[in-house]
């Protein structure tokens, strides 16, 4: 079109939306990244962990992706799991569901060799193996080694748990790790046991 004999040119439409779609593929990488992130705002001390290590460290070797359920077979952390243990997840995980709540994986089996490389990071965050014990056994006394023990998030699904968990035989076992679940069978009659105040209390994680 012209007007006082100038020419005008439209920007092709096929442009605009190309350069649309990049601002929105540019905007998209930066919210993952941000979400990427593990939240510990419920509990300074939690670690979330994710499949950030490669090999025997990472995924095979028990590292749990973001967003992995108690039903997500296809996760080792979680198809390794003790099947008794597993069992009185889900039955758990399908009732909580009623309540609008999603038991979520944070960590479950581990290999030695990943359990071994979380202690060694805790040592490195915390400044002392002394001090990294109250959080991260090694790959010769955590229970997570031998699929008997699982960590669950996010708060309110771990507070969900603990005031429910005795009836599937669920159990927090250290007062300092509201997310750690063991199975203790006896607990849907009794109760659960007494907590231990961290691990270094627990006599399994001697030696």
């Amino acid at each position: 079109m012209t007007h006082s004999g100038t020419t005008t040119r439209r920007i092709p439409w096929t442009l605009i939306a190309g350069l649309l779609a990049l601002i929105a593929v540019i905007a998209a990488a930066h919210g993952h990244r941000s979400d990427a992130s593990p939240s510990t705002t419920a509990a300074p001390h939690h670690h979330v962990h994710r499949g950030e290590h490669h090999g025997q460290l990472g995924e095979a070797g028990g590292a749990v992706p973001a967003g992995t359920t108690v039903f997500n077979d296809q996760v080792p952390a979680v198809a390794k799991l003790d099947p008794d243990l597993l069992g009185a997840l889900r039955r758990a995980a399908t009732d909580a569901a009623a309540d609008g709540i999603e038991l979520m994986v944070n960590g479950g089996w581990r290999s030695p060799a990943y359990e071994d490389q979380l202690h060694r990071e805790a040592i490195a965050k915390y400044g002392s193996e002394a001090e990294a014990d109250r959080w991260v056994a090694t790959g010769t006394t955590s229970a997570h080694v031998s699929g008997d023990a699982v960590d669950i998030g996010p708060s309110r699904a771990a507070a969900w748990l603990s005031e429910h968990g005795a009836a599937y035989g669920l159990c927090q076992i250290y007062a300092n790790e509201p997310w750690h679940y063991e199975r203790r069978p006896e607990a849907s009659e009794r109760g659960c046991p007494p907590m231990y105040a961290d691990p270094t209390q627990d006599p399994r994680t001697e030696g």
